[in-house]
């Protein structure tokens, strides 16, 4: 535990600017660039080969751009000698094409079709329809339960930290083009779920704090509270990410997605918990009163 609190409120203001200003060029990317759907939600083709040994991934992109499928994404999975090849496509049959131009221009080692599917564009329509309900869902969810376990300003703070969070991660996502799958989709509703529960800690040493230091402004909580959690906070970030960096890195391609979400989520969560959800309780006028139930307050108005 640090012994010497940290004046964290002190620069709430610029902090505010920076998320703001990322925020909105954030929501500017994904009007202008817009997210890199994958498959998942376009439709399309996704084959899966297995080679007797290390496959060429420059020359299965040379045969299928030979074949005219020259946007086709091509990646190893679980080994160098498995490869899944995706296309967007509305040809229900352009996987088992794939599949063959790939044993006819691989004579020399066996080539074994693992699986062969096809997602329709109406199936991946409903399924990003889906995901987007089920965030709005999970924000919802996770308003309600703020607002009954603590009061209605810390829910407030924590759904709008939230969805800086969400939006900030899909900004970059838009921004550098990684592809958006389920895979991130999760990971995206991982990092929510990461941030809300930093936020909760806070939140909670803040709820304490207020009702032992009388004689403490907000601030002054805030700042004693988010120090006093702060040992809890980095450990369990930098621990986080360092295993995220570490399957990133060693994970494969169809892996890389998923912890660039994740990483991104965890660095924005853990800034997000100190100055976009505590900013927004000072912003809100927090005060002792508000923790105090309405039963009680009528019962000490009586004479």
């Amino acid at each position: 535990m640090l012994n010497k609190t940290i004046d964290f409120m002190r620069w709430r203001k610029p902090f505010y600017v920076i998320a703001v200003v990322f925020c909105l060029a954030s929501i500017a990317s994904l009007a202008v660039k817009q997210l890199n759907f994958s498959l998942d939600f376009t439709g399309g083709a996704q084959v899966e080969l297995s080679y007797s040994e290390p496959a060429d991934l420059g020359a299965i992109r040379q045969t299928l751009q030979g074949g005219g499928w020259g946007d086709a994404i091509v990646q190893n999975f679980g080994s160098t000698s498995d490869v899944i090849i995706r296309l967007a496509s509305e040809d229900s049959d352009v996987g088992n094409q794939i599949a063959r131009l790939i044993q006819a221009e691989n004579a020399e080692q066996e080539v074994t079709v693992k699986r062969v599917e096809f997602i329709g564009p109406q199936v991946g329509e409903e399924l990003r329809d889906q995901g987007g309900i089920g965030l709005l869902l999970a924000l919802g969810g996770i308003l309600l339960y703020v607002a009954m376990r603590f009061q209605l300003k810390f829910s407030t703070a924590a759904v709008v930290a939230l969805l800086h969070d969400a939006i900030f991660t899909l900004g970059i996502l838009s921004f550098f083009g990684v592809p958006f799958d389920l895979t991130v989709l999760a990971a995206l509703l991982a990092g929510v779920g990461y941030s809300l529960n930093d936020t909760i800690v806070v939140f909670d040493r803040v709820r304490e704090n207020l009702r032992l230091m009388r004689n403490a402004d907000l601030a002054e909580v805030i700042n004693v509270s988010t120090t006093q959690t702060l040992a809890r906070t980095l450990a369990t970030s930098v621990s986080t990410i360092l295993v995220l960096m570490s399957l990133l890195l060693v994970g494969g391609e169809s892996l890389q997605g998923f912890a660039i979400t994740l990483i991104v989520g965890v660095i924005i969560g853990t800034y997000s918990s100190i100055y976009v959800a505590n900013g927004l309780l000072m912003t809100q006028n927090l005060t002792r009163e508000d923790l105090i139930p309405k039963q009680l307050e009528e019962v000490d108005d009586r004479p």
